[in-house]
Order: structure tokens, then C-alpha cells, then sequence
């Protein structure tokens, strides 16, 4: 008997496996599912995909299986687009199949299907329309985005100033900069960069973004509803996001207080107003839940991605000072030292706008994009993907192309220069993703990214603390993003 209870888990395990496998087969193949590396139950082919850098180990299965296959993440079925043939005849070609948000764990819990970056259908529409429409017409203020940029742009040089050229690491002044242009736009002011409950929400925001991309956000997002039910680091994450909803709500309530709808004076009054025209009908998409949810959506994004960008960038003109000073040259030729700097200089600069995208292009920020999914069974290529199925069109595959970018792993301007020196733009710059579901903020964030940029190599010369050659450039975290290494520089006033 003691040998029967071991001897029949071990049959049973096999069977299942077995089961496990036969289903796979008659899931896969022509007029079915992309093939892909048979998983185990319950587990899928966590053997084979590695939460510690998911876009490399799907880069090597895709070298066996092709540009379109299937991986599972657990027990769920995920299509996998790789290359840019395949992730550009899926989100533009076929942009309508694909539009919808795929499943993700720590979205889907977070934000409960409301919002504008993990919603679906009706609402999402409709608040997206919304919050573009918003943003584009600026109707809630005189100044342009443009001009709000600048403005903020001239706190941080101070803010740069007071280090007085000794070590500092830029992650919270960027993280400060960057979250007060959203600020201004939704919540109409911004805060001190000395203001301690908005430093504690740069905090809250820096530790979401690195605990997501961290092998345990990782393990999450493949075994959420084992994991909903245990202890650990990957619980932390929805407790920063409750501090930031809470920020939110506050806001929302003052802003409620003093709401006059004949003069809104930033995206959430504007929502507010919305809400006010549409509440005799009961199924509106404008609601408060959604308004703390498209806040918080608009929040969190407008700040992490453009700063975790401009920190990664300035990174990297530590790590290679020629590219720095061939930049300087261009400003100080085209913008000088007196002037800000502004949009319309982008074209003037080819140099500098190679860096920009080069900077956007190499670090791959998104390397799997955000999942998308099929809202009914849906033909491409000579498979059938069924309805519902998660798709991973993964961006650094088309932005790391090496016949579009020769020695892709390698930081190089060039890419988007022409011989004569002019700026080349290419169809496989797609950092913000593409088709209906690119992101929103992608027009403001090329923008301040440009702007910070630009402006600060305008004020000061980046020194590290270190021998260039050493610097770290490799991503420390990289799951659903790269979370680039932590440094220290040295801003030297030009």
C-alpha cells in the first residue's frame, strides 16, 4: 500500500500529461493554432519561457517555430507575432481582428475592465475618443502642451542647478519633471519637487514599474489565480496602486467642489462635465469609477514611460560622451544658448532626432507590447487563432531587426541617418506600438522626450562617476518593460 499511493500520483501525472499533449497536437498545425513547444498542465511551458527576460527567450523559440506561434503562459494559450511582417499585418493590415486588449493579470485586476489602457468594447472607445480629444483640443486651458513642457523643463534645470555638478542619481527629478506636464493637463497644477506626498508618489509609481517587471510581477502575470491566493512580493504591487488611486480620488473630490462647467480647466473637470451631460443615461462610460480609473491610466503612463525613457537616454550619452558632444554642436548651432528649444528645431536637427529615436529604438522600452486579443475566430496567415486568445506582438523584435538595423544590439544614431547625413525614418519605429490600439500619449510623449532632452544638454554637460566603458547599459529588470540600471552623474553648467 505505501508503494500504491506514490506509484498512482506518478500515473496520474503521466496521463495527464499525456492528455496534456494529445490535446495540444490536435490544437496545433495548419487550419488550427501556430504550432509552438507542447506544455505541461497546469504549468504550460514554463520550462521553456523564462520570467527573468521574456522577450529573449521568445525570440529563440521563434527561431524554431517561426514568426507567428504559440506559447502557454500556464494553462492559458498566448499567440506570439514576432518580427515585423507579422506584428505589422496583425495590428495595422488587420487592425480591426486585433484591436481589443488581451488578457493581463496585474491590468485586469488593477483596473477591473474601466480606464482607457485595459479596457474593451464600448467604454473604451468612447473614453479613448475622449481623453484624445481632450488632450488634442486643450480646451481646458490658453497654454499648448508645448508651452507647458518648456515651462517644467525650466524648473528642472533648476532643480539640475543645485547639485552644483556633485554625483546625483536623476531618477525622482525626471520621474517630478515629466509627471507635472500630465499633472497639469489632468489635475490643472503641479507640485514642488521638495513636495513630500508627491515624492512618496514617484516612489509608488518607481516601485510598481520595477516589482511588474521583476520575476515575481512575471510569475504573476503566467499564474494569477494560483497567485492571488499566496503571500509575497507580488501583492505589493496592487498596494502602491491603491495609494495612487486614493491620490486620485482626493483630487477628484476637490475638483468636484470646485467645478464650474462652462470653464473646465483640465481633463478631469472636462470628465466631470461629461459626466453631468450624460447622467440620464444609465449605461454611460462616463462614471466615477471610470474617471479614477482613466486618471490614474493617463497618470501613471504620462509619468513612467517617458521618465524611465529620458533616464535610460541620458544613460547612454554617459556611456558614449562623442554622441553627447555631436548633439551640443547641433543645439548650439540651430538653437544656441539663449533660446529654449522647441519642436519646430526637431527638423533642423537631424543628428539630434537620430539620437532620440535611436535612444527609443535601442533600450526597447515595451518589449512585448501590451497583449492584444480576437474577439472572434480569426484566419491569419494559414492558422486559425480562436476567439479570445491573448496575442504578444512583440516590439523589440521589429525595433531589433537586423536587416532594417544592421548590429541592432548596438546603440548607433546612424540607424536613422541617410548618408548625406538627413534624418531616415523608418515603418519599424514603433516604440508606442501601432493600429488602434497605439498608445494615446504617443504625441506627447515624442514631444517631452525631444524637449528634455534637448534642454539639458543645452544647460549642461552628463559626466559619470565612472569610466565610460564600465557603465551597465543592459536592462537589470526586462519583463513586460526594461528597467534600466540604477547610476549617478555629474551635470557640468556649459
Amino acid at each position: 500500500m505505501d508503494f500504491l499511493g506514490p506509484a498512482t500520483v506518478v500515473l496520474l501525472v503521466c496521463i495527464a500529461c499525456l492528455l496534456s499533449f494529445t490535446a495540444w497536437r490536435g490544437r496545433s498545425g495548419k487550419g488550427k493554432m501556430p504550432p509552438g513547444p507542447a506544455p505541461l498542465p497546469i504549468l504550460g511551458n514554463v520550462l521553456q519561457v523564462k520570467p527573468k527576460n521574456l522577450a529573449k527567450t521568445l525570440q529563440k523559440l521563434s527561431e524554431e517555430y517561426g514568426p507567428v506561434f504559440t506559447v502557454h503562459l500556464g494553462s492559458d494559450p498566448v499567440v506570439v507575432l514576432h518580427g515585423h511582417d507579422a506584428v505589422k499585418e496583425a495590428l495595422v493590415d488587420h487592425a480591426e481582428e486585433f484591436a481589443a486588449r488581451g488578457h493581463m493579470p496585474v491590468g485586469d485586476r488593477a483596473n477591473n475592465g474601466l480606464g482607457i489602457v485595459f479596457s474593451n468594447n464600448k467604454e473604451w472607445l468612447e473614453v479613448r475618443r475622449f481623453a484624445l480629444s481632450t488632450l488634442r483640443n486643450f480646451g481646458m486651458g490658453k497654454r499648448s502642451i508645448e508651452e507647458r513642457i518648456q515651462e517644467e523643463t525650466e524648473y528642472l534645470m533648476e532643480e539640475i542647478n543645485k547639485t552644483k555638478g556633485t554625483p546625483f542619481d536623476p531618477t525622482f527629478m525626471l520621474s517630478c519633471a515629466v509627471s507635472n506636464v500630465i499633472c497639469s493637463i489632468i489635475f490643472g497644477k503641479r507640485y514642488d519637487y521638495e513636495d513630500k506626498k508627491f515624492l512618496a508618489l514617484m516612489s509608488n509609481m518607481n516601485n510598481t514599474f520595477e516589482m511588474m517587471n521583476s520575476p515575481w510581477g512575471q510569475l504573476y502575470q503566467m499564474f494569477p489565480k494560483i497567485l492571488d491566493y499566496l503571500p509575497g512580493p507580488h501583492n505589493k504591487i496592487f498596494t502602491e496602486f491603491d495609494a495612487l488611486k486614493a491620490f486620485v480620488s482626493e483630487e477628484v473630490k476637490m475638483h468636484q467642489a470646485s467645478l464650474d462647467p462652462s470653464s473646465p480647466q483640465d481633463f478631469i473637470d472636462c470628465f466631470l462635465r461629461k459626466m453631468q451631460e450624460e447622467k440620464e443615461h444609465p449605461n454611460s462610460s462616463f462614471h466615477m469609477k471610470n474617471l479614477i480609473t482613466s486618471t490614474f491610466d493617463l497618470f501613471i503612463t504620462g509619468t513612467e514611460t517617458i521618465s524611465t525613457t529620458v533616464r535610460y537616454g541620458l544613460l547612454l550619452l554617459l556611456k558614449y560622451p562623442k554622441m553627447q558632444e555631436k548633439v551640443q554642436e547641433e543645439i548650439d548651432q540651430v538653437v544656441g544658448r539663449s533660446r529654449r528649444p522647441c519642436v519646430a528645431h526637431q527638423t533642423q536637427m537631424p543628428y539630434t532626432d537620430a539620437v532620440v529615436h535611436e535612444i527609443q529604438r535601442f533600450i526597447s522600452l515595451v518589449p512585448l507590447g501590451l497583449p492584444h486579443t480576437v474577439t472572434k475566430d480569426t484566419s491569419f496567415r494559414e492558422y486559425v487563432i480562436p476567439k479570445g486568445t491573448t496575442v504578444f506582438p512583440i516590439l523589440s523584435s521589429v525595433l531589433h531587426d537586423s536587416k532594417e538595423f544592421p548590429n541592432p544590439n548596438e546603440f548607433n544614431p546612424g540607424h536613422f541617418l541617410n548618408d548625406n547625413g538627413t534624418f531616415r525614418k523608418s515603418e519599424f519605429f514603433m516604440p508606442f506600438s501601432a493600429g488602434k490600439r497605439i498608445c494615446p500619449g504617443e504625441g506627447l510623449a515624442r514631444m517631452e522626450i525631444f524637449l528634455l532632452i534637448t534642454t539639458i544638454l543645452q544647460n549642461f554637460t552628463l559626466k559619470p562617476v565612472v569610466d565610460p566603458q564600465e557603465l551597465n547599459i543592459t536592462p537589470i529588470l526586462s519583463g513586460t518593460s526594461n528597467v534600466p540600471p540604477a547610476y549617478q552623474l555629474c551635470a557640468l553648467p556649459r
